[in-house]
């Protein structure tokens, strides 16, 4: 009896944790099932209208088949001065410098901005007349500062990352419930251990939508960005197949973009639930 006692707790606890993750992986296997029925069930309408029946000319929309060449083509043999891997690590590395480089001063000046009147008041005009310019239009005056090289296309998604994650760190913060702003002046919480303990977890959810929305328009001008001079890239990918009338090519860089950015946020998605284990179901 008292052996099983001793060991009672244990026990308990493995089983708690083998449901837990039988559970997640439940709902992970249901999630890639309606992912794959999803992604069948659009393939089976492209072909159909594409190579089965016609309906779409391949020269205007390729099908299926057309595409998968053309990727085949990509993959072993190149296009626009490389191949598949390394347009697509070019991409990704300019995005996740640029993303890296516009979130972390874009969430610490919004958490800044939601704690203080004072820095609120100095930054927000300055941030309401910069605000409305959209990122591409920054293209010519980076390209005029920086060259054709990669320093003015991380500096056009700097400018595009960098307002989500202000705007949406600074909301964070103006929506913490003020009885826990209250409990936390009652027990004298300041300084470092304020910003550690009541700020930052406080804001975590709406810091994170703005982290998306920030990724999100890091892709979108990126691939604007690559369109003028890049030497490799997805967007290059694009600029080519618009130059060589090459559709499948084309199919095959958006197809491409949108792998990256899905891989890209599941990451970040990832890294949110690690963040914030009590938001898990």
């Amino acid at each position: 009896m008292t052996l099983a006692k001793t060991f009672h707790p244990l026990a308990a606890r493995g089983l708690e944790r083998s449901s837990r993750i039988g559970a997640a992986c439940l709902a992970l296997g249901r999630g890639l099932l309606r992912v794959l029925v999803t992604l069948g069930a659009l393939l089976l309408l492209w072909w159909g209208l594409t190579d089965a029946f016609g309906l779409v000319s391949g020269m205007r929309f390729p099908g299926p088949a057309q595409t998968l060449a053309a990727g085949q083509q990509i993959l072993f043999d190149g296009y626009g001065n490389a191949l598949w891997h390394e347009h697509a690590l070019r991409s990704v590395r300019l995005v996740g410098l640029g993303f890296v480089v516009a979130a972390t001063p874009g969430v610490l000046l919004g958490l800044a901005m939601g704690a203080s009147r004072t820095v609120e008041a100095l930054v927000n005009p300055v941030f309401l007349l910069l605000r409305p310019i959209p990122p591409l239009a920054w293209i010519p005056l980076a390209i005029v500062w920086l060259g054709l090289g990669d320093a003015a296309k991380v500096m056009v998604i700097f400018v595009a990352a960098f307002v989500p994650s202000v705007i949406n760190s600074f909301s964070g913060v103006r929506q913490i419930d003020r009885p826990l702003l209250e409990a936390s002046a009652m027990l004298r919480i300041t300084g470092w251990r304020y910003w550690r303990e009541v700020l930052i977890p406080g804001a975590l959810p709406s810091i994170f939508t703005g982290l998306r929305l920030s990724l999100q328009a890091s892709w979108t001008t990126l691939v604007a960005a690559e369109l003028v001079g890049a030497v490799a890239g997805l967007g290059q990918i694009l600029n080519q197949g618009a130059q060589d009338i090459h559709p499948p090519m084309i199919l095959v860089g958006m197809i491409s973009v949108a792998l990256c950015g899905w891989l890209m946020t599941r990451a970040l998605a990832w890294f949110e639930t690690r963040a914030m284990p009590w938001r898990q179901p």
